[in-house]
């Protein structure tokens, strides 16, 4: 029984006492608060820019790097910070596993706090490119050489070794890459550019040609690009693209000539200077349609999502001919008589014969 009495007593000696647990969960507390708060005023950024805007700061950070590898990179270009310090602070701000690649501009001064969050919510520097529908090979590739913010691999790259590049095999690199707006980051290489241009583009062919109908004279997906591209320079009004792809399909079921500008004015290049001569449409090239019956060699420009669905799906319709209105549209016909009564009502501005 004593022993029983000694050793709960021995117990009691034992036991925390409730004031001390308090105590050290405050002062626990109270440290937490001081590193985070140290963590969100202590600067890291240098208090001078590294750009022209001197309140800026500017660093890059790779992709496929781990927490030591940022840490390593952000002090190799002046940010004081030491790696485990930065791999601490990371993980205490939950944010260890999001931090994202990129260009980053801090400002002048930031905290490591700050600078954490801002490379987790990825608030990096974008740079754009836009592909505009019925912009050429040449006209692309202009714009692409002349961007500021893209290293510059393919500046003078001939078209063959551009295609072998991007491991594609067409007998150009016209038409090939897809009219959209393409975000990137800064210094990246502008063949990448190039690669999710040509990949999205095809993406976008062999979905409509899964759809083409067994009676279309179009016997390939390229042939498709082609045909998209012609409709993309001859349409003025967007709803009038099924009926421009209705006509040339119906004269290429019937052997006729395409005869549109557009190719002629395709085959005499950069150097067109915006006006068509009667001249050009007598020099035989096989972009002149006029003078070849069937479709060009290749692309003449790149099309649009719209006038790749124009080729697949065109309208139901027995129109061969087609002139402009004058105010974006265009007026078809079925027969050459009335084609060229079209021609002289729009064109040449003639009043309408009357019977």
């Amino acid at each position: 029984m004593r022993r029983k009495i000694q050793e709960r007593s021995l117990f009691k000696q034992i036991k925390p006492n409730r004031v001390d647990i308090k105590t050290y969960f405050i002062g626990l507390l109270v440290i937490l608060i001081i590193c985070y708060s140290a963590l969100f005023l202590w600067p890291v950024v240098p208090r001078e820019g590294n750009i022209d805007t001197p309140e800026i700061f500017k660093v890059k950070i790779a992709p496929q790097s781990g927490l030591n590898s940022i840490a390593l990179q952000l002090q190799g270009q002046g940010i004081s910070i030491n790696p485990l310090l930065l791999q601490v602070s990371a993980r205490a701000l939950f944010v260890g596993s999001k931090l994202k690649p990129g260009t980053y501009l801090f400002p002048t001064g930031a905290s490591l706090g700050k600078l954490l969050l801002q490379v987790a919510r990825g608030d990096r520097v974008r740079e754009s490119i836009a592909i505009i529908p019925g912009m050429t090979i040449w006209q692309l590739r202009a714009l692409v050489d002349r961007h500021p913010a893209l290293i510059h691999q393919t500046r003078g790259m001939s078209s063959k070794a551009l295609l072998q590049s991007l491991n594609l095999h067409y007998p150009s690199e016209e038409g090939i890459f897809f009219p959209d707006t393409y975000v990137f980051d800064p210094d990246e290489p502008d063949i990448n550019i190039y690669r999710r241009a040509s990949t999205a583009m095809q993406k976008q062919l062999n979905q409509n040609w899964e759809q083409i109908s067994p009676s279309s004279p179009l016997r390939t997906p390229y042939e498709t690009l082609i045909l998209a591209s012609i409709i993309e320079k001859e349409t003025g009004k967007p709803s009038d693209r099924p009926l421009i792809a209705a006509v040339f399909l119906n004269r290429l079921n019937k052997g006729m000539p395409l005869q549109t500008d557009p190719t002629v004015i395709y085959g005499i290049g950069p150097k067109f200077d915006g006006n068509l001569r009667k001249s050009d449409l007598r020099k035989d090239n096989p972009y002149n349609s006029y003078m070849h019956k069937g479709l060009p060699p290749t692309p003449i420009a790149m099309p649009s999502k719209e006038s790749l669905q124009a080729a697949i799906y065109p309208a139901q319709s027995k129109a061969l001919y087609f002139v402009a209105k004058g105010d974006g549209s265009s007026h078809f016909s079925q027969s050459l008589s009335e084609h060229e009564a079209a021609v002289d009502q729009y064109q040449r501005k003639l009043a309408p014969k009357t019977n």
